[in-house]
Parts: structure tokens; sequence; C-alpha cells
């Protein structure tokens, strides 16, 4: 995912509008530089592991990029709820998401991320995934946002 953030950093970015997302791997690239609608300085990592850490970025700085351990079909067809995987593991980290927000539901506290799916995954394309302090699937292994 940094190595997204030095293109971005190097590039900038196009819209969805000019450049649409294919989710095809052999696509060919054909960035504009001159269509480009948004651009960042740099990047900062939110410390391993720490979800306070990550907690307080989301709340303050807004959605942070994050990568998650989803080598389970339960990640694959999850469709509701908050998701609990008792065999991801933090150091399998295989794909990667955008953690918007957190909350909270019978008790249960839990991260929002927006999957790049499409709508037709999960939540409306978001998942809800336990926050207990366990770093669940990895979600505070790795995880970074852009400075403007």
């Amino acid at each position: 995912m940094a190595n997204a953030y030095d293109y971005v950093v190097n590039n900038g970015l196009q819209s969805t509008s000019t450049y649409p997302y294919t989710s095809v791997d052999t696509q060919p690239c054909y960035y504009d530089s001159r269509l480009a609608v948004a651009h960042i300085k740099d990047y900062r990592f939110i410390p391993k592991g720490d979800e306070q850490a990550l907690a307080d970025a989301v709340a303050t700085i807004g959605p942070i990029t994050v990568a998650l351990d989803a080598d389970h079909s339960s990640f694959l067809f999850y469709s509701s709820g908050i998701y609990e995987e008792p065999n991801c593991n933090p150091n399998n980290l295989s794909h990667a998401v955008l953690l918007v927000g957190y909350g909270s539901e019978g008790g249960k506290d839990y991260w929002i991320i927006k999957n790049s799916w499409g709508s037709s995954w999960g939540e409306g394309g978001f998942m809800r995934m336990i926050r207990d302090g366990s770093n669940s699937c990895g979600i505070a292994s790795y995880a970074l946002f852009p400075v403007l």
C-alpha cells in the first residue's frame, strides 16, 4: 500500500470518472497526469498493533488504509453482522481495505471497513469487524493515511 501512496505522491490521482476501477489485473495503465484531480504530500503509518492509535486516527484524521488477513471463506462470503474469524492471522495480511469508523452494538465493539468489491458484498460494500483489542485479522498491523 505504501507503493500506491508513493505513486500518488509522485503523480497525483485521477477521478473515477476519467479512470474507472475495473478489478482487472491485466488492464494496461492509461494514467494521464494532466487529468489528476488529487495530490498528496506524503503519508504516515499508525504504530503497528496499536488499536487505540488507529481509533484515534480514524476519529480525528478520517479514513485510514489498512491491510487484513482476508484469506478465509468467511471473509469472502461475509454478508452481515459483526465479523469474527478465529483463524485470522494478524501477520498474514492479504487484502487492503479502508477503515472508515467504529461503533458498538449489543455490547460488542466493531470497526467499520469499506471493501473494494462493490455494494453486493457485505453490508452494502462495508463490513463490521470485531474491535476487541486483539488486532483482529491484523487490522492494526499495517495502517497508513495520506498527508494532504
